[in-house]
């Protein structure tokens, strides 16, 4: 555990900071659509991960949030944290594609009501829309997103009360837009449970095998009822509650499906203020084997091949999520963390291990300079100046470092 928090340390201390003084921080790019679906103009926000700046060719995952006006700073903020290299990574990097609503009655209802519970004159005109957005969705966003940016076929797409609703309804009438989906609150009540209905049907015939949906409710109970409790009501101020309740029981009772459903309930957040841990923890859910896990044996045991780990799992994450590009190029090995494994390993004088570290990120990432700086400590702690003297000035052809340059002309200088 000792050499575990020690590695947590180098982490923190030997990443690149991305903050520059004097400068604005900017979470967003704001691009527009004219829809020839929708007919209008409609905006999106697009937050590109940070290391997107330098390497031009990696891919990311999409995620597809709803109500964006609402939630997009903090689950970019979010997502930025959980997919860093400094002792989080517990998910991928993300390209998050922000859809503000400009009529989110009509966008986020999937069938046309004329009356109902919690439904005024005005909602029912303006409702039933939502085929006709995930149509936009399908059809205009999702290729205008993936002829401007790097992206992966593998997409999420996450939704809030109505915006929650709209997400089952994908999943249950469109599954193949997205692999995975959240539904914060869903509002199954729409329409007397028309969609409840319908996905009743689809949970028990559908094939959903290699698919993922998070459900999450509040707690939106009467004082002094329970979960179990409300199950056996009928009066119509709990049919919020007993319809998501429902869906958890249709998403559970299904395994045949193949879909790999999770269900929370928060008992201490409401309706308003459950998204940003739901959309946390859903996160965790979804991508529950994507970070990666150490021992202190795999740094203290020589015969263990820390490398090959490191390849097998990512190999694995990359197969499960479909992180493989159409030119095969699979997830690699985060950089800065293969090159902080290095440096660990070679401060312990396990060299062996260190130079595989080292030459696998130059394998995987030809022009970095890091990797050959670190070479040439590896070679000079180990006496071959010749060695380290090369490597020192292939870091420096691909990029002028002062702590290289240095130590290439120290070196030079001792052995004349």
């Amino acid at each position: 555990m000792k050499l575990l928090l020690f590695l947590c340390f180098v982490y923190s201390f030997s990443l690149p900071l991305h903050a520059q003084q004097n400068e604005a921080v900017n979470i967003a790019t704001i691009d527009s659509i004219q829809s020839k679906i929708l007919h209008e103009k409609r905006k999106i926000w697009i937050h590109l991960p940070t290391s997107a700046s330098t390497d031009k060719k990696k891919k990311y995952p999409v995620l597809y949030l709803l109500d964006a006006e609402w939630n997009f700073n903090g689950v970019a903020g979010m997502i930025d944290f959980l997919s860093a290299i400094n002792g989080n990574n517990f998910c991928p990097e993300m390209i998050i594609v922000g859809v503000p609503n400009t009529n989110r009655t009509r966008d986020l209802t999937p069938t046309k009501v004329t009356n109902g519970l919690f439904i005024d004159q005005n909602m029912a005109a303006n409702s039933g829309g939502g085929e006709a957005f995930t149509a936009f969705m399908e059809k205009e966003l999702v290729p205008h997103i993936d002829s401007l940016y790097h992206t992966l076929p593998y997409r999420m797409l996450v939704g809030h009360s109505l915006g929650g609703i709209l997400v089952i309804n994908t999943l249950v009438h469109h599954p193949h837009i997205f692999k995975a989906y959240l539904a914060i609150e869903p509002s199954m009540w729409w329409d007397h449970q028309k969609l409840l209905k319908e996905t009743a049907e689809a949970l028990q015939s559908g094939n959903y095998t290699g698919q993922s949906v998070f459900l999450a409710m509040a707690n939106t109970l009467p004082p002094g009822m329970d979960t179990a409790a409300v199950q056996k009501d009928t009066v119509p101020g709990t049919i919020h509650p007993r319809s998501i309740l429902q869906l958890h029981n249709y998403l559970m009772r299904n395994p045949q499906n193949g879909l790999d459903a999770s269900f929370k309930y928060y008992p201490d957040d409401t309706h308003s203020s459950a998204p940003l841990i739901a959309t946390y923890d859903a996160l965790h859910f979804i991508f529950q084997d994507y970070a990666l896990k150490f021992q202190d044996s795999y740094f203290t045991d020589p015969g263990f091949k820390l490398a090959a780990y490191l390849q097998a799992h990512y190999a694995h994450i990359s197969a499960k999520y479909g992180f493989v590009s159409e030119d095969s190029r699979s997830l690699l090995p985060p950089e800065d963390l293969v090159n902080n494994l290095g440096f660990f390993m070679m401060q312990r004088k396990q060299f062996g291990k260190a130079e595989e570290m080292f030459t696998m990120n130059i394998k995987n990432y030809p022009s970095g300079s890091l990797a050959y700086r670190y070479l040439g400590d590896l070679f000079a702690a180990r006496g071959d100046k010749k060695t380290a003297v090369g490597n020192y000035r292939k870091a420096l052809e691909l990029k002028e470092d002062t702590e290289a340059r240095k130590k290439l002309n120290d070196l030079q200088q001792s052995v004349k």
